[in-house]
């Protein structure tokens, strides 16, 4: 069976996510297929997550840190280019998970370091997780993407993942945080592109056969329609947040003018049901947010300008207005 090896020229994550939808879905099965890849710094979150529990969204947008959804589940992980991604795509009938962790072991082993499988999905150094996978089947193809920890920032790691509570009731899977270490920890030498030839001369003995490296970049997008499609829809906000499952998001404070109880339930990251209660004495204030916040998106940007638009149109509740407009838009984040 031939063997074809496809590498990222990008660290653009949705260009890289992007690619792995392509090759899982456009790509000729009958071949064993090696991607490998890294991302500038973001946080992929799995298909069933939500982003406001699992990131803190204001943090990343202030630092330029990209927001991934990927297509498969799990939980939240933070890439920067100190993070070596690769990916297996093999026919069904020939998908050999175990071969794929050999191959990556083996690899492992050129650059002096003995790492084991541990569990189902994860790589160990000692007792220090390494590396995590998750895995897609369809009817003719399996498809086993994979993350190794080289030199990745920590700190960062925490940064953003790590969101301060907030009071949402949240359908969807939490992440689980686990002991884990970086490469460079084993041999200082190690980087990337050391890393890719080692993955990529393990994956050709394995099979015993050769196959030239393909190098990915902006220009595969204008040459195959169906990869630009994938990465549209990588980049797109309501595929990003609007695939959140359902949460209800519950607030509550007292303003010199009364307190308010603010129930949201949302749903693909549209705010479908809004349940205020208060003390206020202008009933009027409160039936206007209801409706003002109704079917818009969870999105600060998007009710700041629903609420400027609103004290606008009633300027003796304009004070009100932006009082609750600041809190909430303090309270949510991104």
């Amino acid at each position: 069976m031939k063997l074809r090896i496809l590498k990222s020229a990008l660290t653009n994550p949705w260009f890289n996510l992007a690619t792995e939808d392509w090759i899982f879905n456009t790509l000729d099965p009958e071949s064993h297929t090696l991607f490998l890849w890294r991302n500038s710094e973001t946080v992929v979150i799995g298909r069933s997550q939500n982003p406001w529990v699992e990131c803190k969204i204001d943090k990343m947008e202030a630092d330029d840190v990209f927001l991934a959804r990927r297509q498969s589940g799990g939980g939240a992980v933070f890439h920067d280019l100190g993070n070596t991604n690769f990916t297996f795509l093999s026919p069904k009938d020939d998908y050999d998970q175990e071969a794929n962790f050999t191959i990556i072991i083996n690899a492992l082993k050129k650059l002096d370091i003995n790492a084991e499988l541990s569990g189902r999905n994860d790589m160990q150094v000692g007792d220090k997780k390494i590396s995590g996978s998750a895995f897609k089947h369809a009817v003719d193809r399996s498809f086993h993407h994979g993350t190794l920890l080289v030199n990745a920032n920590m700190q960062k790691l925490g940064d953003y993942l790590n969101p301060h509570p907030l009071k949402l009731k949240a359908k969807g899977i939490k992440s689980v945080r686990s002991r884990v270490a970086n490469l460079v920890e084993f041999n200082e030498d190690i980087n990337h592109e050391m890393l890719s030839d080692a993955i990529i001369e393990a994956f050709c003995e394995y099979y015993g056969d050769t196959a030239p490296v393909e190098e990915l970049d902006k220009a595969s997008l204008a040459k195959q329609p169906a990869l630009d499609k994938y990465y549209q829809q990588m980049a797109d906000w309501d595929w990003r947040f609007g695939k959140t499952p359902q949460f209800t998001h519950h607030i509550e404070t007292r303003f010199d003018w009364g307190i308010i109880d603010l129930h949201m339930d949302v749903k693909q990251a549209v705010i479908e049901e809004v349940v205020i209660f208060s003390d206020a004495l202008n009933v009027e204030l409160i039936d206007l947010l209801k409706e003002s916040l109704a079917d818009v998106k969870y999105d600060k940007h998007e009710i700041r300008a629903k609420f400027d638009e609103l004290s606008k149109a009633n300027l003796d509740l304009a004070a009100q207005i932006d009082d609750v407009s600041e809190w909430l838009r303090g309270e949510m984040q991104g």
